[in-house]
């Protein structure tokens, strides 16, 4: 059995974990509106369609903010075609997924929907085939109370009071060539100052996200980010990063080590950010919108899994399929997002329902929970509070990590990779602590022994752990709950010290009431 330490103190913290943390994303994309979220006429479905079943797996998930209405949908969409008598919107051709969008739902159910999951909005504005006109115009019909030609059309269609939206994406992955009218970093920088300026007239209270890159395999990654920022360091407070783990190379070592790349990422943004605040000797410090995350590689590189030919209403497409082995490698990213508080202050899990997502729906029928569900609802239920630095000592491996780019592969080496990862999260109200654990070893228990300073006397509230023998193992409409937690056993506690064993290849949580 391999052995492993941590050590924390309750007063040695690396920041406060931010509600928006825990967000998720909807996406005109899929099934994840349209037989996802939205289904009228299914048994469950509400007077306004929307589907019972999914809302309450969406609360028990547990997301406190949803981005919409895309990712790469957004830069090719006019929001006005999504508002007003239904029977009266256009239908359109959507170039980002090569489907039909008939402009059933939009902003305004969109809101209607949030409201009912009890979840903030986040709202994406198109910067590629459109700019900062329509992106102020979007803010008034939505923030502004009335006696304005668009605020008063919100009040026309039925809303009478504002949606408040407090936070607003200035567009979606601009720098990749498969984004409509992408951009260099100058042109977008130019067009995201200039619609934050206009947009943030509108509604001074705004926050607002810079599109940062869409992967650290980008080849302007860094300069991309130097260059927006430029532009923006005084009008946007997030700069956004997104990532896709994978496991192309069907190499478990690497793909569960991949998240400790994810660190790295997020740390490369931070230093960037900073060197332009430094060059403008500014105390500002832009925080990190981490909109899109997600393990991605199945449904990822084949066109008839990304595409139905003829133009199809929500086809069933990047509906990836989660295995147990996924749900460890997400459990990863969960830690690394935990344990960068202090800079990331929002994050999207992408995404929510069908497409890429932690629950499944089947059309008329039942939904699910993805293997990938369990951490997500965990991290977001007991990762609220004080996030502490860990001192890990762990056996290490090395790993290599194949990440493609188009016609040119990548490979990342991980020299060092801890067999345990882990994240500490204290309940500054209650006294409690959290423990969130992944053991990397795929054949060995890990005997870890945890010295939690200041911590004077804790009991076990809950502990589980998140296993398969099969990595392969997932959940279906057949077998809902074929991978789903089981109690950790085991778990003990003398005053501020914990030691448990975790089982090969397990995500496991700990929760410890004062």
């Amino acid at each position: 059995m391999r052995q492993a330490s941590v050590l924390m103190d309750r007063d040695f913290a690396i920041g406060h974990t931010d509600p928006r943390l825990f967000g998720a994303f909807v996406e005109h994309l899929g099934r994840c509106v349209y037989g996802g979220i939205f289904e009228p006429g299914h048994p469950t479905a509400d007077e306004k369609g929307f589907r019972g079943d999914v809302l309450e797996l969406v609360k028990e998930l547990g997301p406190t903010i949803m981005r919409y209405p895309g990712g790469n949908f957004v830069s090719g969409y006019n929001w006005e075609d999504g508002v007003g008598p239904v029977e009266q919107r256009p239908v359109r051709l959507d170039l980002a997924w090569f489907s039909t969008e008939p402009n059933t739902f939009g902003t305004n159910e969109f809101m209607d929907w949030c409201r009912a999951a009890q979840v903030e909005p986040m709202l994406a504005v198109n910067l590629g085939t459109r700019g900062g006109d329509a992106a102020r115009n979007l803010v008034e019909y939505c923030n502004h109370p009335g006696g304005t030609y668009w605020s008063d059309l919100r009040r026309q269609h039925g809303w009478e009071q504002p949606h408040g939206i407090k936070f607003w994406c200035l567009g979606n992955e601009m720098d990749g060539p498969w984004q409509m009218e992408y951009k260099t970093a100058t042109q977008y920088g130019l067009v995201a100052k200039e619609a934050a300026k206009m947009m943030r007239w509108i509604d001074p209270t705004i926050e607002l996200a810079a599109c940062g890159s869409s992967g650290r395999n980008m080849p302007t990654f860094g300069r991309w980010e130097d260059e927006v920022l430029e532009h923006t360091f005084e009008h946007a407070e997030y700069i956004s990063l997104h990532t896709y783990l994978n496991n192309y190379a069907q190499d478990t070592k690497a793909f569960l080590a991949c998240p400790d790349l994810m660190d790295q990422f997020i740390e490369e943004v931070v230093a960037v950010a900073d060197g332009v605040a430094a060059r403008r000797r500014s105390n500002r410090r832009i925080m990190l919108s981490f909109d899109e995350w997600n393990v991605w590689y199945r449904t990822r590189r084949n066109r008839k899994d990304r595409v139905k030919e003829g133009w199809p209403v929500a086809p069933p497409i990047l509906e990836e399929i989660y295995t147990m082995e996924d749900a460890l490698a997400f459990g990863g990213a969960c830690i690394s997002l935990l344990n960068h508080a202090d800079r990331v202050k929002s994050a999207c899990l992408a995404q929510l329902v069908n497409v890429i997502a932690p629950i499944m729906t089947e059309t008329g029928g039942p939904a699910w929970r993805q293997t990938i569900f369990h951490p997500f609802a965990q991290m977001s239920r007991l990762g609220r509070g004080k996030v502490l630095r860990t001192q890990v000592t762990s056996d290490t491996y090395e790993a290599t990590y194949y990440d493609p780019r188009g016609a040119q592969d990548l490979y990342f080496p991980i020299p060092a990779v801890p067999y345990l990862k882990v994240a500490a999260v204290a309940d500054e109200q209650s006294g409690g602590l959290s423990l969130f654990l992944l053991n990397r070893d795929l054949d060995q228990e890990l005997d870890v022994s945890i010295d939690a300073r200041g911590f004077a006397s804790l009991a076990v509230r809950e502990a589980l752990e998140l296993r398969h023998d099969d990595l392969r193992a997932a959940n279906s409409s057949a077998r809902p709950d074929h991978v789903a937690p089981a109690p950790l056993a085991g778990v003990r506690v003398e005053g501020g010290r914990i030691r448990a064993t975790l089982k090969p290849a397990s995500w496991n949580v700990i929760s410890l009431a004062p």
